[in-house]
């Protein structure tokens, strides 16, 4: 009989899943993601910009390396492939389609095949890939054709599938109708089959003119915020590179769950994790004759006999007042369970009533899911239209999955935000703030420290104000994280040396120096002493004349009233553990063990007798 453990751990739950199989919410996202690029090779790729500015080319092939690259990395079990259409030479299965090259067909990305794009990187890799593959007619409908193919040959199960498309030219049939009317068939028949389209379009002379050819090949916007980047090409590295990333990106939600606002008014919303810690990865276990990963299986077998136990002959314990109650699982799934999964609007509040003190973890961003329960987006809109007029926050109940505990939270509105170019730096939606219950807030005792005079309190304004900052998130990378990925890329590359990473969180002190002036100065002489010295160990005080040590602390004793008091209250559990021996042995109780729950029952028992 195993013993249960409180606190609702599903430690029988752990089942083996899936390859690639994750869970999100309170359903699971089973299979792998596949993302495809698909690359113009056409002379006018490989044009380059005034003042020696990167060849669309060369900006597409350092986008597609760091996207392999940030694979490994986070998710290696996706599949990626790299297609070039109008080249000269023909490399695919079954060499099926002329001018069309895969390059890479849709497999794990790998340090071979990060070699390889390093090699097309640069002028030796323009080329390098005008001798390998050359430039010649386009069939962009071919092209796509093999990319059906790709997708068709993989025997994993897909949950994403992808294809971005790099081009400069908005035309690339030149008024061929026929090939036009094929792309847009087969572009057709690969949205049908889940793909989603997306365009990466470069810029070149005159403009790119998305309505021309490529508007219904691409896939619909996802959101709003879309719209605008199908729109605009791209002329920097950084531009298209923050947009490759941005679509890569899974927005996969952590549940999806209704937000009730009253009897018989419903929406579906999703909720999502806006930040998330980042960790290295864990070690894997491999078997060490064959380099094979190893899989672990856990097995409960019985003390006496040594035999296997099945699941149903299992029952789990909790030891309350010295016995041990049984319970089967259903019983246990029954107490784990207190609702179903929901927001619950329970009313509203000003925002001046929500303190710093009350965000106890990091909040997550609840957005509409229209397609779940059509119109959920307009009554979203509405309600967080009408809390950001009010300035008001919405009080729920939420409960995000089954068999967790419901918690308060505080739905606090955002309005949408975008920068100069149109691109929306914040989406439109609540964020999910999850509020404290009174068990969760504790009375601190603050230790009495001298109060600073007015002169150091305005001394310390003007240091903060001259060190102040404009804060950004983004701008700092973990070191150790940045540090531990380049010495593996450079075991994986073969590199001489792994690059050397910035310390970002490293403070500047030459220029903090340069803007205090002697402001730093001026405040050590007012608050610390002459010729202080931090680095300086303080010296050790000395014993006193009679050779004793230092004085003991006066013991703390609490009489029968107080105890009472406190019990009476409920709040004899605050008291610490030497207090309650301490007061055992005040009045001649004996108590077999040490755990406070112990010393409490017989201080109760003693009392209340």
């Amino acid at each position: 009989m195993a013993e249960w453990n409180a606190f609702y751990h599903n430690e029988d739950e752990d089942e083996e899943q899936e390859e690639g199989e994750q869970t999100s919410g309170d359903y699971k996202v089973t299979g792998r993601d596949s993302l495809v690029f698909l690359v113009d090779a056409s002379k006018e790729m490989f044009i380059k910009g005034e003042d020696g500015e990167l060849s669309n080319f060369d900006m597409t092939m350092q986008v597609v390396r760091s996207v392999y690259t940030t694979k490994i990395i986070s998710s290696y079990r996706d599949l990626i492939a790299l297609v070039f259409y109008g080249t000269e030479q023909s490399k695919n299965p079954r060499n099926s389609f002329k001018h069309v090259y895969v390059y890479h067909d849709l497999d794990e990305p790998g340090a071979t095949r990060v070699r390889d794009l390093d090699a097309l990187l640069g002028d030796k890799g323009e080329k390098l890939a005008a001798e390998t593959m050359g430039s010649g007619e386009t069939s962009l409908g071919d092209a796509l054709w093999c990319c059906a193919n790709l997708y068709s040959d993989i025997k994993y199960r897909l949950s994403h599938k992808r294809l971005m498309i790099f081009t400069c030219r908005d035309d690339p049939h030149g008024g061929n109708s026929t090939k036009d009317r094929q792309a847009h068939t087969k572009a057709r028949d690969l949205k049908e089959t889940g793909v989603m389209i997306d365009l990466m379009h470069l810029m070149k002379p005159g403009g790119f003119d998305v309505s021309l050819y490529f508007r219904d090949i691409v896939s619909p916007a996802e959101d709003e915020s879309e719209l605008g980047l199908q729109l605009k090409p791209c002329d920097k590295l950084d531009d298209l590179r923050k947009r490759v990333l941005a679509k890569e990106q899974k927005k996969r939600s952590l549940a999806r769950i209704k937000l009730i606002l009253d009897e018989g008014i419903n929406m579906a919303v999703g909720l999502y994790a806006t930040a998330v810690t980042a960790r290295k990865p864990g070690a894997v276990k491999l078997y060490r004759e064959t380099n094979e990963q190893v899989r672990s299986k856990t097995r409960t077998f019985q003390t006496q006999t040594g035999s296997l136990l099945l699941p149903s002959e299992i029952k789990k314990a909790q030891v309350y007042g010295k016995k041990k109650i049984v319970m089967e699982r259903d019983e246990v799934d029954a107490i784990k369970k207190f609702d179903d999964p929901g927001l619950y609007l329970i009313g509203f509040k000003p925002m001046e009533k929500l303190k710093l003190h009350h965000h106890i973890r990091p909040a997550i961003f609840l957005y509409p899911e229209d397609d779940q329960v059509k119109g959920s987006a307009c009554l979203f809109s509405a309600l967080l239209k009408k809390c950001s007029e009010k300035n008001v926050f919405a009080v729920c109940r939420c409960t995000p999955r089954r068999n967790i505990p419901p918690r308060f939270v505080a739905l606090v509105p955002q309005k949408e935000e975008v920068d100069d170019g149109k691109v929306q730096t914040k989406p439109p939606g609540f964020n999910v703030i999850f509020l404290p219950y009174a068990d969760d807030i504790r009375n601190l005792d603050i230790p009495h420290c001298p109060i600073a005079s007015p002169i150091q309190v305005n001394k310390m304004k003007e240091i903060v104000s001259k060190l102040r900052f404009k804060y950004r998130s983004d701008a700092f990378e973990n070191p150790v994280i940045q540090q531990h990925y380049r010495n593996l890329e450079a075991l994986a590359l073969d590199m001489v040396a792994p690059e050397e990473t910035d310390d970002l969180i490293m403070p500047k002190v030459e220029q903090m120096d340069i803007r205090l002036g002697p402001l730093i100065d001026e405040f050590k002489n007012m608050v610390y002493p002459f010729n202080y010295n931090p680095d300086v160990k303080p010296a050790a005080k000395r014993k006193t004349d009679d050779g004793g040590g230092s004085e003991k602390k006066p013991k703390v004793e609490v009489s029968e009233e107080e105890l009472k008091n406190h019990m009476k209250n409920g709040t004899i559990g605050k008291l610490t553990v030497p207090l309650l021996k301490d007061a055992c042995k005040q009045f001649g109780i004996r108590v077999a063990g040490s755990k406070k729950q112990e010393l409490i029952d017989a201080l109760v028992a003693h009392l209340g007798s």
